[in-house]
């Protein structure tokens, strides 16, 4: 199980090895993308909270990566965080996630990218539920559920 501690060792130190990479240009991320799904991934955007229904759901399931297929997150690690956007306690592996130090607009906080195909997914803080007491807050926008 991942700690914030684990977290802060990776953005600071190297992030987990990707199995493979999988690199696009822009032309082909536009093509491949809707718009919106191509300003939260590419362009490091946020959809607004509440604007997407799977916040709510909580149900087994596997979620990808919307750009690669990367496999991300496992159902059963969401949770209702009550943030606006949908919130899980672990990736499904280790190496699923990379996470980049984040000190824009005034904030201290911890990007975390899509380790495959580096497509921004949400950002990391460490006020989730026990055991972890991690929380993937990520655009559902970046994700497809694949199961």
């Amino acid at each position: 199980m991942l700690t914030w501690k684990d977290i802060i060792h990776f953005a600071s130190h190297g992030n987990p090895q990707a199995e493979h990479k999988v690199i696009k240009t822009d032309a082909q991320w536009q093509a491949q993308l809707t718009p919106e799904q191509y300003y939260v991934t590419r362009n490091k955007g946020t959809e607004y909270p509440n604007s997407n229904s799977s916040c709510d759901i909580l149900e087994p399931g596997e979620y990808s990566c919307v750009c690669c297929d990367n496999l991300l997150f496992d159902g059963n690690e969401k949770f209702a965080s009550g943030s606006g956007w949908p919130s899980f306690t672990q990736p499904a592996a280790i190496s699923a996630i990379a996470y980049i130090l984040d000190n824009s607009h005034g904030m201290e906080r911890v990007e975390v990218i899509c380790n495959v195909c580096d497509a921004h997914l949400g950002h990391i803080f460490p006020d989730g539920p026990p055991p972890s007491r991690l929380r993937y807050c990520v655009n559902a926008l970046a994700m497809k559920k694949v199961s």
